[in-house]
């Protein structure tokens, strides 16, 4: 894992991740801390099923942070917190009920009034139609265009918004463009690049990063036998799978206007 960033750290700082963070160990800290433990519990220490529970628990966040492939520890931290719950609803129920239940109604509260803080800053994004994109395309190939094919309606679309802004705002250039189209009222670019735009769709969002006018990589993809390929929708995850870094640096080493400079002066 790279080191953090300190705009990360103050992010881990949020009130939002504190909660968060404070929810996953919540159980853990009132089982076997007095006085907490002395007027919630019959006991001040795990018994055999909660120990259980706890390391089964574990053992998923382990592997799936493992799969996860993020590079900062903001993602780490969202999964590990969201599978220490689900664990926690367990360990509260089998307490008691009641536990159970006040758990659960607070996680749900603290989901609807500290949502996940979004990103903020400057983004720099085209919203086109599918015909725009073709035009764009073939007007000039220097320009590598990085697009995000979306539903307005669709929640993992919603979701990554935020994250397409900041990729924008951080990578775009001249000539490294971020585009959005909307498959609902493109549909002709939904059939053109085969993405399935119904309810139960895990293609949404789809995204496509064209160099020389041609697709040179998406995600997800489906794979030889029709099935589709799980691609974790996050910053660090979209940035390694398109190389971003190195894009980047590549159309920030061969600026359009040098380019057409160059091209005057060959003549």
């Amino acid at each position: 894992m790279a080191l953090i960033p300190i705009p990360h750290l103050r992010r881990l700082l949020r009130l939002h991740y504190v909660t968060n963070i404070l929810l996953a160990i919540s159980f853990l800290v009132l089982k076997c801390l007095s006085p907490f433990c002395d007027y919630l519990f019959s006991e001040c220490q795990l018994d055999y099923k909660e120990t259980e529970i706890l390391f089964f628990t574990a053992v998923v966040i382990i592997f799936r942070t493992r799969k996860q492939g993020a590079i900062h520890l903001i993602p780490y931290v969202s999964t590990a917190c969201m599978l220490a719950k689900m664990g926690n609803v367990l360990l509260y129920f089998y307490s008691d009920p009641v536990y159970g239940v006040l758990y659960l109604t607070v996680c749900i509260l603290h989901l609807l009034v500290l949502p996940e803080p979004s990103y903020e800053g400057p983004e720099n994004i085209y919203y086109l139609r599918g015909a725009d994109l073709q035009q764009e395309l073939q007007n000039d190939k220097r320009i590598v265009w990085f697009i995000e094919l979306y539903t307005a309606w669709s929640p993992p679309c919603i979701e990554f918004s935020s994250v397409f802004s900041e990729l924008s705002g951080k990578y775009g250039l001249e000539n490294l463009k971020f585009g959005k189209i909307d498959l609902a009222r493109n549909e002709e670019t939904a059939k053109e690049f085969r993405i399935n735009t119904s309810a139960l769709s895990k293609q949404l969002p789809t995204l496509i990063l064209f160099k020389n006018g041609k697709e040179e990589t998406r995600r997800p993809v489906v794979n030889n036998n029709g099935k589709l390929v799980k691609f974790n929708l996050n910053f660090d995850t979209v940035v390694q799978e398109f190389d971003l870094n190195n894009v980047y640096k590549e159309c920030k080493a061969n600026p359009l206007k040098n380019s057409k400079a160059k091209r005057i002066k060959d003549d």
